[in-house]
């Protein structure tokens, strides 16, 4: 890729300040050009459908539409789009799932310059990146067996300090039952109680607060 002809980025986040981070470290690159910024995920939707750009950094956690429904709406429009993550979470569940949407790589914030432009040049190459430590946590857990939705949704409910008979009362199902899916979810976990339960599945990416 020449200076004539450079790799066309757009930015998506909904901080200004981490936004203005990455045009200053584009801008010197003589490769890459900042053709765009978005602050949500409708608004990554509409920019991409504009500006065709090569590569878009996407941001999970935004308001109106986050990072992960923009990225499968732009996907579905765009089975080509080169789409990298960039977030503060390095779940290995939530890095699996913006994977499987169709993100090209997997980036955390607190990334190197280095890496990320590395990660930049990658993908739009055709290939794709996660960091080895990521990359690791994803193999180590890929041979265990997921949580339900269901049982993704009662710890969900778990994490925002309600009792089991508050839980089973909103999902419309007995204590009884609510109790054998937390069972299961402390079996697949490796925890011993709720609040291993939560601390483990907000690391993971499995759930968010």
């Amino acid at each position: 890729m020449t200076a004539g002809n450079p790799i066309r980025v757009l930015a998506v986040d909904d901080h200004a300040v981490f936004r203005d981070g990455i045009a200053a470290i584009l801008a010197p690159e003589p490769d890459m050009v900042l053709v765009g910024e978005a602050t949500n995920g409708v608004e990554a939707v509409d920019a991409f459908q504009n500006l065709r750009p090569d590569v878009t950094l996407m941001d999970l956690q935004m308001p109106v539409r986050s990072g992960m429904q923009a990225i499968a709406e732009i996907r579905a429009q765009a089975p080509a789009a080169r789409i990298v993550v960039l977030t503060t979470y390095d779940g290995d569940v939530q890095a699996v799932r913006a994977l499987k949407a169709g993100a090209c790589g997997y980036l955390l914030k607190s990334s190197l310059r280095k890496e990320l432009l590395e990660t930049i040049r990658i993908v739009h190459a055709g290939g794709r990146y996660v960091p080895a430590a990521l990359a690791q946590q994803i193999a180590i857990h890929s041979a265990e067996e997921p949580l339900s939705v269901r049982e993704v949704a009662i710890l969900q409910h778990v994490a925002a300090g309600k009792p089991n008979k508050v839980i089973a009362w909103e999902l419309s199902l007995s204590e009884e039952t609510v109790k054998a899916h937390l069972r299961s979810v402390y079996s697949k976990l490796d925890v011993n109680d709720r609040t291993q339960a939560v601390t483990v599945a907000l690391r993971r990416g499995i759930i968010a607060l």
